[in-house]
This record gives structure tokens, sequence and C-alpha cells, in this order.
């Protein structure tokens, strides 16, 4: 890894564990509840001590303005819900552009077993070398498509996040797969830091408590959305998040050291 990866990685996490909150689903859902004032919301969850936001590259000046310190990440790639086929994701951005809005590293996803496996590893591969050039880290974003019990089958989620390292990336992201015990298969399928989305929002307790089980699997941190910006209260779901990825708190610990217990 070269210097200016290693720098730009420090940016975005702390400790090589990460807590990143995405939202660029304004791309593929429009202006949902959470990122109509995405200034405000920004604000909440940074205040909150997330680490870094990510977003589509037109959106970086609104993040910019209101993250308190954290990093950035320019998001690569996208589709809509309401097109052909929200699994084929398509360029939005290039390293270069990243580079100029101010991003400290960008990310891409790929849908592993989708009819757009092949043309999503091409332009990966250089996304890669461009960012290797550039000293940019690079996110991976590696997912599992198919029939519903692919999506969280731990072997071929294990072949996904492989996949991430194999192509150059940083650090993966992909779905956690309901326990720790069947999780750790998958982190250790690669040497790279592995985070967790969060899919559909749930309770706290569930959302924590998903946290916890990946971090107790050897996960490095999570990339999660909509459990984040759509919550009630960001900022307090985001201190709980941080108390267990980078204090190492129980669930109760960190629902009640955020307030969320009195909620």
């Amino acid at each position: 890894m070269n210097t200016g990866t290693a720098a730009r990685l420090y940016r975005i996490g702390k400790n090589n564990k990460y807590v990143i909150v995405p939202i660029d689903h304004g791309l593929t859902q429009g202006a949902v509840d959470g990122l109509r004032d995405v200034e405000s919301t920004v604000d909440a969850v940074t205040r909150g001590g997330v680490d870094a936001i990510l977003s589509q590259k037109g959106i970086a000046q609104r993040v910019h303005q209101n993250k308190n310190g954290a990093g950035y990440i320019m998001h690569l790639n996208g589709s809509t819900d309401i097109g052909p086929d929200p699994a084929d994701k398509r360029l939005t951005g290039t390293v270069e552009e990243a580079i100029k809005v101010g991003a400290d590293a960008v990310s891409y996803h790929i849908n592993v077993l989708s009819e757009y496996e092949g043309n999503q590893i091409e332009a990966l591969a250089k996304i890669t070398k461009d960012a290797n050039e550039f000293g940019m880290p690079v996110l991976v974003m590696c997912y599992v498509r198919g029939h519903e019990e692919d999506t969280k089958d731990p072997w071929k989620i294990s072949r996904a996040v492989r996949l991430g390292e194999e192509l150059g990336g940083d650090i993966i992201k992909t779905v956690y797969t309901g326990d720790s015990k069947s999780f750790e298969s998958v982190v250790t399928a690669t040497s790279k830091p592995v985070v967790i989305a969060g899919g559909e929002k749930g309770t706290d307790k569930e959302t924590i408590e998903m946290v916890k089980g990946a971090m107790d699997a050897g996960a490095a941190g999570v990339s999660m959305g909509r459990c984040i910006f759509q919550h009630k209260d960001p900022e307090s779901i985001s201190r709980a998040i941080i108390e267990i990825v980078h204090n190492g708190a129980s669930v109760e610990k960190a629902m009640e050291k955020s307030g969320l217990l009195e909620k």
C-alpha cells in the first residue's frame, strides 16, 4: 500500500475500524426520508462521531459543508429502482473527479451472480488501477444477486468479498449473514477489512445487535445508510454504533451511553 492510500484510509476510519454512512440512495430511490435535507442529516451523524460520509459526486459540496471534519467517499456507479434492472450499475464518476471534489476514497458496487458481473469486474479493475496511481483507497461493495436464498449464503458471500480483494479493493462491504459464526467465514475469506451493510431499518436493538455480531466475527465496522439516516435520531444511533465499533461496548452499554434506552 502506498503512502497516499494509507494516509487517506486514516481519514475515513480510526485504527483500521470504520463507521461509514452512505447517502447515495438519492440516485437509486430519489429524495427519500432523511435525504431531502442532506445538510441536517450529515451534520447530525457526524456530530454522532461517524468516520465518513459516502455520496455521489453531485452531493459532495452539500456533504463537505456539514461533515464536521469527517472523511468523504465518492461513489462511482449506480442505477435507479425504477429503471429496467437495478442490478445494472453503470459508471457515474472517475477517480480524477473524486480528487477534484475532495474525496478521501472512492467506492464501487458489484453484483456477483448477476448478468452484469463481467462488465462490473472489468470496470472495477480499471478503477483500482487508476486509484492506485493516485493513492486513493477503494471501498468495494460486494453483493450476491440471483435467487433470494443466494443473497445471504455465506459461501457465496465469501466468494464475493474475495473477488473484491482480488481486484484491488482496500475495504470490502457486504451483507451480514445473520449470525457471528457464519459471518466469520466471510471475514476470513479476505485479508482486507470487511464492513457490513445495514439494509432495511429494524429496531434499535436489532441494528445494534447486528453490528455487535459482525464485530464479534472479526468485521472492521459498518457502512450503513437507512438504518442511520432514516432513524428518528440519527445522532444517537450513530453514537451507539460508534460505541460498538470503536469502543467494543456491549449492546446494552452502547444503547445506554447513546441515550437510546431512554427514547
